[in-house]
């Protein structure tokens, strides 16, 4: 079942969940207890991350810089197999531009597509300084509408070589939307211009990043349908957890935490973990009343935060309560 049918045929808000895949080497046990403890909440779909390899710099005794490339992380389409056979959830993996030729691509759409994986989201991915060779047979998506058209080709049977007679894929695709712009952009609307060229393109609803201040999501909605964008817009929401996370946040997403939440936990850092909850149950809450069509929450590897304050929301979730 496609993403966006669940919005359609739902009366009440979905709540969904973004998880990463194990380290290398890591038994996939422990996504498996990540999960069973957001069953209860019944989430029509999960989203799954990718990751393309990465440079990162090691100093030397000597003095010199040693340049080291980490692999990209496995598991994506392993661990969506297991999520849609374990659970009976639909699994939406992130296909990424970043790190990934078009026709690395093409093999693992027709993967999925075997596997009965139906849905995906569509990003370029970040840039962590590992650029990929290709050859000159090889092409690569440079943004992530390029990806789009990829995957909608596809869907009309369209295959990167001509075929004869190629069976057609049925993907709905998502894609990333940023209420604080993304950190590339020079303002906002140019933004939302980019991000209409993905749903022109096909893009068929959109999640956002995180986001912790509720009326730059309301506002960026509101540009988004200003603009002709009519797909479901889900806001994407992470739970503070640690004093750590006022600077580790802002630094990998490029967002704004606001002062009210950074000062209250500045001041008692050791409840970090409860503010956060509390700021995160008054931001759902707020949200819920503002009638959004549902909760996408980002728990990666361990969703013990998100659980307490949907346990604190269940009156404003009938549907999805234990």
């Amino acid at each position: 079942m496609k993403v966006t049918d669940f919005y359609a045929q739902s009366s009440e808000p979905l709540i969904s969940f973004e998880i990463i895949p194990p380290k290398r080497g890591k038994s996939i046990n422990s996504i498996f207890e990540a999960l069973d403890q957001v069953m209860p909440y019944r989430p029509p779909f999960i989203d799954v991350t990718a990751h393309a390899a990465e440079a990162y710099y090691e100093e030397l005794d000597n003095g010199n810089i040693k340049r080291h490339i980490r692999r990209k992380r496995p598991g994506t389409i392993g661990l969506c197999a297991a999520i849609k056979h374990r659970y009976n959830v639909e699994p939406v993996p992130h296909i990424l531009c970043k790190g990934f030729t078009r026709e690395e691509t093409e093999d693992a759409l027709i993967e999925l597509n075997f596997l009965g994986i139906q849905n995906v989201l569509a990003i370029r991915g970040d840039d962590h300084g590992a650029p990929k060779p290709y050859n000159a047979d090889r092409s690569i998506n440079a943004y992530a509408v390029d990806l789009v058209r990829q995957i909608k080709r596809m869907n009309r049977g369209l295959y990167l070589e001509q075929l004869m007679e190629a069976d057609k894929t049925n993907f709905c695709v998502g894609v990333g939307g940023y209420p604080e712009k993304h950190f590339e952009a020079p303002n906002l609307n140019w933004d939302v211009e980019r991000l209409k060229e993905k749903v022109d393109a096909g893009a068929d609803y959109i999640v956002t990043q995180m986001f912790f201040d509720n009326q730059k999501f309301f506002d960026f909605e509101a540009k988004c349908r200003e603009a002709g964008i009519t797909v479901p817009i889900i806001p994407g929401l992470k739970l503070i957890s640690s004093y750590r996370q006022l600077t580790t946040l802002p630094r990998a997403f490029y967002l704004n935490i606001p002062e009210p939440l950074a000062h209250e936990i500045s001041l008692k850092p050791d409840r970090a973990r409860e503010i956060g909850i509390e700021w995160g149950a008054q931001q759902c809450q707020e949200l819920l009343d503002h009638g959004v069509q549902g909760l996408h929450f980002y728990v990666m590897a361990n969703p013990s935060t998100v659980v307490d304050l949907l346990d604190r929301l269940k009156s404003g979730l009938k549907s999805r309560s234990v």
